[in-house]
């Protein structure tokens, strides 16, 4: 019996993605902002002009360049230890880049994964699901947190867990309604006709047609993925010293803002231009993948 070939993906292609980007007001200020934070996470140490640990008391609270009593050396000012505001934003791009990737590609692959099954599946499978993400959605993140912290040691691994459980329900309940409808497609009919197993209709059929959606929610998630770690390691439930973080960054110069303004403004508008800048492009995403809003 000749084999049913997978439903293609809407949307790609070479010629119609470079015409979307030209012709649809491609968000280019967001995409470089998010490009320069995976820049600064990649080649931290070979980009950032100081050791983000290194403690100079000597130079301790120096303002930024462009402050009377600023100096080249330390662009963006110095903190109380004399540390390198500069070097430290560049530092915690990494570890908030690394967490956002753990973080996005196990709560993507964990929601997916429930959320076909609930889809395709129906019956007591898809009410045991929707129960889950019910029950799962209803515990707020902060107190979760803490109750990890008090088992696991604060860290990077706790802070992806509480991610996980916090953010799989995302994918699940939009997965769900996505694949309610692709099972009724006469392509899914016939696979099932042809005998393809249902792992086969799983990874050949239904995982392709939700890659948008994936593509959509994972970029999305990305900046609220960075102000949960950051919050959580501001609360100290999160990174920890000597690690450098956003959050932790904001924790530490919260005693100093009424005499060194750049401690708290430096971290907070990296936080809120990461976050912003992948709410701009996923947005511009949705729009381009949706065959709704799209015009052709």
């Amino acid at each position: 019996m000749s084999e049913i070939a997978p439903a293609p993906l809407p949307g790609f292609g070479v010629g119609r993605a470079m015409r979307r980007v030209v012709g649809r007001g491609f968000p280019w200020i967001a995409a470089s902002i998010l490009l320069l934070v995976l820049v600064c996470a990649l080649g931290s140490p070979l980009i950032a002009p100081h050791a983000p640990d290194a403690i100079s008391l000597r130079d301790a609270m120096q303002p930024p360049v462009w402050q009377e009593g600023g100096t080249t050396r330390f662009l963006l000012g110095t903190d109380n230890l004399g540390r390198d505001i500069l070097s430290r934003i560049i530092a915690g791009a990494r570890i908030s880049v690394t967490i956002a990737a753990y973080a996005i590609v196990l709560s993507g692959f964990i929601g997916a994964l429930l959320g076909m099954a609930a889809g395709y599946f129906g019956g007591i499978v898809d009410a045991v699901i929707s129960r889950l993400i019910d029950i799962q959605m209803s515990v707020p993140a902060l107190p979760l947190a803490m109750l990890f912290a008090a088992v696991l040691p604060p860290g990077e691994a706790m802070v992806v867990i509480v991610i996980v459980l916090t953010y799989w329900t995302w994918y699940a309940r939009i997965v769900r309604g996505e694949v309610l409808s692709l099972r009724e497609r006469d392509y899914i009919a016939l696979a099932k006709v042809a005998g393809v197993s249902t792992p086969m209709i799983f990874l050949r059929h239904l995982t392709p047609n939700i890659l948008n959606i994936m593509l959509v929610l994972a970029t999305l998630q990305f900046g609220s993925v960075i102000v949960f770690e950051a919050g959580l390691s501001f609360l100290g439930l999160g990174i920890q010293p000597p690690q450098v973080s956003w959050g932790g960054m904001l924790a530490d110069g919260r005693n100093f803002i009424e005499v060194a303004w750049w401690l708290i403004t430096v971290p907070g508008i990296a936080i809120m231009a990461a976050c912003l800048a992948s709410n701009l492009l996923g947005d511009w995403l949705r729009d381009t993948f949706d065959p709704m809003r799209r015009q052709l």
